[in-house]
Formats: C-alpha cells, structure tokens, sequence
C-alpha cells in the first residue's frame, strides 16, 4: 500500500500502533517515521516520563528522602503538560517552559528511574497516554505511541501491536550517539551503566522484553531505520486491508 492509499484509509479507519522496546533499541525514531508516513500523530511516551522527571528536578525533589514517591505522583497531577504530536518537529513544554532540550539531558537519563518504576505515575501515565491515542482514532486520524508497556497496559486493544527488540551492543551505540553525538569508548560506558539500570529497573514493574499474545516483534538489529519503518509499515497495511481498507 502506498502513503497515499495508506493515509486515505487511515482517514475513513482511523489507527493506534503501540511499539514496545527497551532502551536504544530504535522506537522513537521508527515512530516518527511511521508516522510522518501514515499521517497520524506521534506520541512520545518517554518524554512525558523524562518531563515528570524534569520538573520534579525543578521542584527540588530529592529521590533518596522518605515520602519523595508519593511527592513525585502529586506532581504529575499539577504538571501542565503539553506535547505537539507532529513527528517531523515534537515538541514539550511544561507550564510555560518549554523543555524539548532539557529533558534529553544526562542529568534526566539518570533520574528517570525513579519516576518510570513509581506505580501511581506509571497509573497517571497510562490513563494520559491512552485518552491521547483515542482521541486522535476518533478524530478520524490516529497515533502511534512508543514506551515499555503501551501494547499490553495503556493500549492492549491497540489495532497494531508492536515488540521492537536489539541487541545489547546495537542499542548502547544508537543511544551514546543520541546523547553525545559519538560512540567514544568512555560515553559508551556511561550509556551502558544509564541503559542497563534503565532496563533493570522498568523490568520490575512491567515485561517488556517478550511479547505479550497477539504483539508482532520487530527485530532492529540488523536493520536500518528504513527498513524497521517498512516492517511497521508492512504491519498497519495488514491492519486496514483486514479492517477493509
């Protein structure tokens, strides 16, 4: 199916993908090109985790002290968050600030943890995530969201479902490259100890690395990002020509 053939479907069907995958295995940027292909929005799930987190920063939380859990999940109710879904150019903004910059900072990769793993966040998340994504399919369009648990929590009824898996080594480098710009022997190690305490902790509180019943994996390893958008791609065609497209 072409784009065009895609997006007119997409049109009178409406669509919500959900891609699942740890961290550097490529989800953000296969999302974005999906989208920008399909025509729906892009819904970065692990910038409104990476924009709690910033503004518990800001808000002087300090993770280690008794009773900064329970903080961290108030805050999420008084975060006015918003997120522009265009996948060419997302942006954030917390209250007035915008802060598309500042939560891809080191300072944010390595606090994220605490805010991922708290359970009335991920609860507050869930509930965000999911009214997004439908509301986009009602409208008539669709969006695809990206995180750990968005095709068996937020969206398990998400009409494509998707498992994007890597091996180690391939996601330190997609990821040190993101953060630094280079793949030199020192960020490697620094990404590697930010990524592995990444996926210790979220595996505690949700399974992310084997696909749940019904969710297709998508092995990036080898792949470029044009072919990983094309397995995607190939997915949601399947969808529509099944739905009657």
């Amino acid at each position: 199916m072409n784009d065009d053939a895609r997006r007119a479907a997409i049109g009178r069907l409406g669509i919500t993908v959900a891609i699942d995958g740890p961290a550097g295995s490529g989800k953000s940027t296969v999302s974005k090109a999906v989208a920008s292909r399909a025509g729906i929005g892009y819904l970065d799930t692990g910038a409104m985790y990476r924009a709690l987190t910033w503004f518990a920063l800001e808000s002087g939380v300090d993770f280690g002290a008794e009773g900064s859990a329970e903080l961290v999940a108030s805050l999420a109710d008084r975060m006015r968050l918003r997120l522009d879904s265009d996948p060419h150019d997302p942006h954030v903004w917390v209250g007035e600030a915008e802060v598309t910059a500042a939560i891809r900072e080191p300072r944010i990769a390595l606090a994220i943890r605490h805010v991922s793993t708290n359970l009335r966040v991920r609860a507050w998340m869930a509930q965000e995530q999911r009214r997004r994504m439908m509301e986009a399919r009602a409208q008539g369009s669709g969006m695809i969201a990206e995180g750990r648990d968005i095709t068996t929590v937020v969206c398990p009824d998400a009409d494509v479902r998707v498992l994007l898996l890597a091996d180690e080594e391939a996601r330190l480098r997609r990821r040190t490259l993101e953060l630094y710009g280079d793949c030199a022997p020192e960020h490697l190690e620094a990404v590697r100890e930010q990524v592995q305490g990444r996926d210790r902790a979220d595996s505690a509180v949700t399974e992310f690395m084997k696909p749940a019943p019904g969710v297709r994996v998508v092995d990036s390893t080898g792949l470029d990002v044009e072919g990983v958008t094309g397995a995607v791609l190939a997915l949601v065609d399947e969808d529509l020509r099944v739905r009657g497209a």
